[in-house]
């Protein structure tokens, strides 16, 4: 490995949303880490809107980028070249003493594959997840990103099932918890609430009295053809009449309902239609909703989090510790199916679930305890093993 002056920092990678809920609560924890741990925030701009990315940033309390690569969008290979491209030159510029990359984007890839060849540490956050599904960009970004790292942070201990199958030592795998969880338990007082967001939108918050349920939906594989999407589309109706569905419609998932000629779809009295929201309205609306169906990895934490039921219309989730033990339900793509699920749920109140263990706000403590020790061994040219960690409290009740 390359050697790095302890002064220098650890570069951590943002390209995508979900990164930012991630990435926020470490970069805290590494501040308030005795002593602090120095660090570059590089954002990639793989999805970058500028007023989402300013909304976002103020909601997590998470500074400014140091650095912009300005990338953009394109396709998987354009973007992830690109985003090499453009990160190297920050290494040559700042140093890095580690690079930390979170999720499965393909920021987190290219990122990873740069500092890999240039012999600096890679640290992956969320690492050992698997769908064991191939056809996701996200499975071969995961697989890949954990192949090359040299300290692999997981968020449930099924991950170091998935990780021994694939030769990867179980010294370099390192459970934490789900830093995800640090930001949500951390926003959750500055939630806005639904009626709320439905009032400031010009839509009847009344119709919301009696309870109501999410929609997110945004994978290609379930919105990017009529004869997946079609269906999906009339289930949620069938759902809409017996609980009123607020749907924050995905950019990609209107432009493909207007291709198709199924936007009408959506103009029931069953649905409430809203722009995609920012963080806190997300988990307002989540917070209060008697269940949210979505084909959103990070959402099927979150409801387990929050103890609200959750309907996941996919046919494999990476994440199975919200179905095994957290309040998700996986439905696959039959309209029968989810509507049977979301039914069940009405009448029952839906699996009471429990939070799993080490998601209780401190994964991010957890992990700048650990990597300070870590780098100083690394450098010092010792090991530090993952037990160094102080045992995980029994896991709670989800409330």
């Amino acid at each position: 490995m390359m050697s790095a002056s302890p002064c220098a920092p650890v570069i951590c990678i943002v390209g995508a949303r979900p990164n930012y809920m991630k990435v926020a609560p470490i970069i805290r924890a590494f501040a308030a880490h005795q002593p602090p741990i120095p660090t570059l925030l590089v954002h990639t701009g793989q999805h970058y809107d500028p007023a989402m990315k300013d909304r976002l940033f103020a909601d997590l309390d998470l500074p400014e980028p140091d650095v912009n690569l300005a990338v953009g969008s394109g396709s998987h290979a354009v973007q992830t070249a690109e985003v090499m491209k453009r990160f190297e030159p920050v290494i040559d510029q700042h140093g890095a003493r580690a690079v930390l990359v979170v999720g499965d984007v393909n920021s987190t890839l290219a990122c990873a594959l740069v500092a890999s060849k240039r012999h600096i540490p890679v640290l992956h956050v969320e690492s050992g997840l698997r769908s064991n599904d191939r056809r996701m960009p996200e499975e071969i970004n995961r697989i890949l990103t954990d192949q090359l790292s040299d300290l692999l942070y997981t968020t449930e201990r099924s991950a170091h099932d998935n990780l021994a199958r694939e030769g990867i030592p179980a010294e370099r795998a390192v459970f934490v918890g789900n830093v995800m969880i640090d930001s949500l338990r951390a926003s959750l007082p500055k939630a806005v609430p639904a009626a709320e967001l439905l009032a400031a939108a010009g839509l009847d918050a009344a119709r919301i009295a009696d309870g109501y349920g999410v929609v997110t939906l945004h994978r290609p594989s379930n919105v990017d053809h009529a004869d997946t999407l079609g269906p999906i589309i009339d289930a949620l109706r069938d759902v809409s009449q017996s609980l009123p569905l607020i749907v924050a419609l995905h950019p990609r998932t209107r432009n493909n309902l207007e291709r198709f000629g199924m936007l009408g779809r959506l103009d029931g009295p069953g649905f409430l239609i809203l722009p995609p929201q920012g963080y806190l309205e997300m988990l307002g609306l989540m917070s209060g909703a008697k269940l949210v169906l979505t084909d959103s990895g990070g959402i099927q934490e979150e409801t387990t989090a929050l103890g609200v039921p959750c309907v996941t219309i996919r046919e494999n989730t990476e994440r199975p510790i919200t179905v095994e033990q957290g309040t998700n339900t996986l439905v696959g793509i039959d309209p029968a199916a989810i509507i049977a699920a979301a039914r069940s749920i009405l009448a029952t109140g839906g699996k009471a679930g429990r939070i799993p263990e080490y998601w209780d706000g401190h994964t991010a403590e957890r992990i700048a305890a650990h990597l300070h020790g870590w780098l100083a061994a690394h450098e010092g040219g010792a090991s530090v093993p993952s037990s160094a960690l102080p045992a995980a409290p029994a896991a709670s009740a989800a409330t």
